[in-house]
């Protein structure tokens, strides 16, 4: 079984500290920001770090050695968990990302410690994985506009599209469907509160069992907290948990 650790190996910690010291801000910048990316990354660089090594200690005790991640649009705050994975658990990761400057920024980063980021469509990527990482990708703002408004509840009457809204729906759950049908069961998925019912959806619609974990943690860059689901688990009792 994992460890019961409650902090990332010194090991670990020295190598996203690292990372962290070597990522291009000024261009990561203007990835994240319109205007004002130099403070905003003055902010926010020092949380990544944090909350996403919290993520990961809780990460850790959920998988097993040795097995396979699929990373759907991971960029800077998923880096503590993808390190402790390779690092210390000896796992494959595939993080997939569709920011191509955001990509190459990480990708220089990490060019010495053997982890590449793929400016590629995750639904692409090849076999299967035990683990599904897709945190704050089904609610964009910038890919599903309309979507993240009515699910944040801020769509306005008047100016919402609902042509464009069963657009972004079509998306979403193909690419829902494309990345759980990797998913070997039992297996894990990590997302955001608001991201389950799509993986719920998924669930329900193919009688697959599913346990939404009760804990809720922090994340850096975005307001929704990140939750495990385990796929293929059935509760006591109950047929499926949502």
């Amino acid at each position: 079984m994992t460890t019961k650790r409650t902090s990332l190996t010194p090991a670990t910690r020295r190598l996203v500290t690292g990372i962290y010291s070597r990522l291009d801000y000024g261009t990561l910048g203007s990835v994240y920001c319109y205007a004002g990316g130099a403070e905003f990354w003055r902010a926010k660089r020092g949380l990544c770090n944090r909350f996403g090594s919290r993520v990961a200690v809780v990460l850790r005790r959920k998988l097993e050695q040795g097995g396979h991640s699929l990373y759907v649009g991971a960029g800077v705050a998923e880096l503590p968990a993808l390190m402790m994975e390779t690092v210390e658990l000896g796992r494959a990761v595939e993080p997939y990302n569709l920011r191509s400057a955001e990509v190459a920024a990480l990708n220089r980063a990490c060019h010495s410690v053997s982890l590449t980021f793929h400016a590629t469509d995750a639904a692409s990527a090849k076999g299967r994985f035990d683990h599904l990482w897709m945190v704050s990708v089904l609610n964009d703002p910038e890919r599903f506009p309309q979507l993240s408004l009515l699910s944040y509840g801020r769509g306005n009457p008047l100016t919402f599209d609902p042509l464009k809204f069963n657009t972004e729906r079509r998306i979403v759950r193909a690419l829902v469907s494309r990345c759980m049908g990797k998913l070997a069961r039992p297996g894990l998925v990590t997302t955001t509160t608001e991201e389950v019912i799509w993986i719920a959806e998924w669930c329900h619609r193919r009688r697959v069992p599913y346990l939404v974990g009760k804990r809720y943690y922090q994340t850096a860059l975005v307001g929704d907290p990140i939750c495990f689901i385990e796929i293929g688990k059935r509760a006591k009792g109950v047929g499926r948990c949502g």
